[in-house]
C-alpha cells in the first residue's frame, strides 16, 4: 500500500523537524513548506493526502492558504489540520468555518498528533471512495449494458450540447443514424441471444471507426447514433460509408453459427434548426436508405 502523503506547512524549522520525525516513524511520506505561497504551489503540483497547516506564516497566512485550497476544485477535499499556538476560540471557529478538518494546539503530544492525522486520512479515504463510486454510478447511468456504448440519455444530453456549440461557433455538425437490416428476422431465426451478440459485435466494429471527439451510442433497439462534431458533409459521408462497410464486412458468429449482417444509415449535416430536427432528418434519410434496398447510406444537408 502506498504511504499516505502529509504536507507540513510551518515557518518553524524546529516544528517541521519534530512533526516530520513523528510521522515518518509511522510510515507517512512527508513533504515540507515554510510559507503560504509554497504550500499552495506544492499542493497544486503534488496534492498531499493531509496538510498540517500553521496559521502564522509569511506570504500567505494559514487562513488565506485554507481559502485558496478550498476554492480550488482539485484540492478542496484535502483535509486541513491547523497546527498552531493560537488557542483563542475565535481562531478555532474561524478555521473550522473556513473548511478545516481539525485544529491542534501547540504544544501537542505525539499520540494526539498521530490520532488527528489518522482521523483526517480516514475522512479523506472515505471521500475518495465515495467520489469513485459516484463516478462509476454516473458511468453506468450513461452506458448501454448490452453494447457498452453510451445510452439514449447520454446521447440526448450530448446532442443538445454539441448542437448548441455548432450554432454558437458557426461550425458544421453531422449525425449518423444506423439500423441493423432485418434484425427481427435475425432474432426469429437465430434467437434473441444471438441477436444480442450481433448488437455487441456491431458496437465493437463501430467503435473501432470513431475519431477523437465522435460520440456513439445505442439509440434504441437495433439503432445506433453517432454524433460527429465539426464534421462537414463529405467527411460525414466518408465515415458513414466506412462504418457501413466495416459492420457488414464479415459474418458475425453467434452460438457457433455465422450470421450475415448489413446496416443502413441516414446521415445529416447541419446544425439545422434544432437537435431534435437534425435527428428527425437523419431518421428520414435512414428510411430512404431502407426503401432503396438497404445496406447503404442516404444523406442530406440541412
Amino acid at each position: 500500500m502506498t504511504p499516505a502523503k502529509v504536507l507540513i506547512a510551518d515557518d518553524s524549522l524546529t516544528i517541521r523537524a519534530v512533526v516530520r520525525a513523528d510521522l515518518e516513524n509511522e510510515g507517512y511520506q512527508i513533504s515540507e513548506a515554510h510559507d503560504g505561497v509554497t504550500t499552495v504551489r506544492q499542493c497544486e503540483e503534488d496534492p498531499p493526502d493531509v496538510v498540517l497547516l500553521d496559521v502564522e506564516m509569511p506570504g500567505l497566512d494559514g487562513y488565506q492558504v485554507l481559502a485558496k485550497l478550498k476554492g480550488t476544485p482539485g484540492l478542496k477535499d484535502i483535509p486541513i489540520v491547523f497546527l498552531t499556538s493560537r488557542s483563542d476560540m475565535d481562531d478555532v471557529v474561524a478555521a473550522l468555518r473556513g473548511g478545516a478538518h481539525d485544529y491542534l494546539k501547540k504544544p501537542f503530544q505525539t499520540p494526539e498528533l498521530l490520532a488527528r492525522v489518522a482521523s483526517a486520512l480516514h475522512v479523506k479515504r472515505l471521500q475518495d471512495e465515495l467520489r469513485l463510486r459516484n463516478v462509476e454510478l454516473d458511468r453506468q447511468s450513461r452506458t448501454d449494458p448490452l453494447t457498452g456504448l453510451y445510452n439514449r440519455r447520454h446521447l440526448d444530453e450530448q446532442l443538445v450540447r454539441v448542437h448548441s456549440d455548432a450554432v454558437r461557433h458557426d461550425e458544421r455538425l453531422s449525425l449518423l443514424l444506423l439500423d441493423v437490416d432485418h434484425f427481427k428476422r435475425i432474432n426469429d431465426t437465430f434467437g434473441h441471444p444471438s441477436g444480442d451478440e450481433v448488437l455487441r459485435t456491431l458496437a465493437t466494429r463501430l467503435r473501432g471507426q470513431l475519431r477523437a471527439g465522435d460520440i456513439a451510442g445505442r439509440w434504441g433497439g437495433e439503432e445506433f447514433l453517432i454524433i460527429l462534431p465539426r464534421t462537414d458533409h463529405d467527411e460525414g459521408c466518408s465515415l458513414a460509408e466506412r462504418v457501413r462497410s466495416v459492420c457488414s464486412a464479415d459474418p458475425i458468429v453467434a452460438d457457433g453459427r455465422e450470421i450475415t449482417v448489413t446496416v443502413s444509415g441516414g446521415l445529416v449535416t447541419g446544425p439545422g434548426d434544432s437537435a431534435t430536427a437534425v435527428v428527425q432528418l437523419a431518421d428520414d434519410c435512414l428510411y430512404e436508405a431502407k426503401m432503396s434496398g438497404r445496406d447503404k447510406i442516404a444523406s442530406r444537408v440541412s
